[in-house]
């Protein structure tokens, strides 16, 4: 393996694991209600930022991504509590409109409060590059691939063992039947919208000292998490993992060998290639066979 191809790999990785972290989140509200939630980014925008900012203001750094991991839950259950459940009962179109509105309501806001300019957050453990296989990885990437490895961990711990997990599986896979077992379905969706926040805020702090962060940074991340979700199977957690490693990787090396121009086109040409030749994703269930 040549240095070159090693050192696209990791950054392929690297970039893969923000994508999956924002699939999940796009993965874990379309399970709870069928909706695809176009905020998502938001969240990625809302932690990086608030971390930066309290960072700045004298925080410890732990403490601050404690508080900004909480602050765009808190955003997320807002954003569920007064803007989608009152649409309860509406089409899939207007809950996906109104999170567009809500995604443009929170760019704006976050104009007002951090401004426009580009915002750096200092690594977790230093700067110094490591050598692997004659590739260089920054000690940052190493926290962006063992936190969404312990994500993804105990998101499977979460679902597979706890009452709340498994009322949410329930959920998504016959919202009628989860109602007549008990399963109270609105409080269900509440805490999917508070996850998928948390999730995308995780994955804003991670990035922030690679690739800096700003009031629109979300639009992007957003959109290629989606497409994340949609090549590895929307509604499916290890698809949306799958699928944003696959994109990471796949994207670094369309920039590396192809032109570094292409590397944002190269997510939406994925999302029209699966929409037209792989419907269900890698790892995702067609509609008709979804209970």
């Amino acid at each position: 393996m040549s240095a070159q191809f090693a050192q696209y790999l990791l950054a392929g990785v690297t970039v893969g694991a923000i994508y999956a972290l924002v699939a999940l989140g796009f993965a874990i509200i379309y399970n709870a209600s069928q909706v695809i939630n176009f905020a998502q980014g938001e969240f990625v925008m809302i932690g990086g930022m608030a971390t930066v900012s309290l960072a700045n203001s004298g925080w410890p750094l732990p403490v601050a991504v404690a508080a900004a991991v909480v602050l765009a839950a808190a955003v997320g259950l807002a954003l569920e509590k007064f803007a989608v459940e009152p649409a309860r009962g509406a089409s899939v179109v207007t809950l996906i409109i109104i999170t567009i509105g809500a995604s443009i309501l929170l760019r704006g806001v976050a104009t007002l409060v951090w401004g426009k300019n580009m915002h750096a957050l200092k690594p977790f453990s230093g700067e110094a590059p490591i050598q692997i296989a004659g590739a260089t990885l920054l000690p940052q990437s190493l926290w962006v691939l063992g936190v969404t490895l312990t994500v993804v961990l105990l998101l499977g711990w979460f679902f597979g063992r706890t009452l709340l997990g498994k009322a949410l599986l329930a959920t998504s896979h016959n919202r009628l039947a989860a109602q007549l077992a008990g399963i109270n379905v609105r409080h269900v969706l509440l805490l999917s919208f508070g996850l998928s926040a948390a999730l995308g805020a995780v994955a804003g702090i991670l990035i922030a000292p690679i690739t800096f962060t700003s009031w629109d940074v979300g639009v992007m991340l957003g959109l290629k998490g989606f497409a994340a979700a949609i090549l590895g199977g929307m509604g499916s957690g290890p698809g949306a993992v799958v699928g944003g490693l696959a994109l990471g990787i796949i994207e670094a090396m369309g920039a590396g060998y192809l032109s570094s121009a292409y590397k944002d086109a190269i997510a939406f040409v994925i999302i029209l290639a699966v929409l037209f030749f792989m419907p269900s994703g890698l790892l995702g269930q067609r509609s008709a066979d979804r209970v």
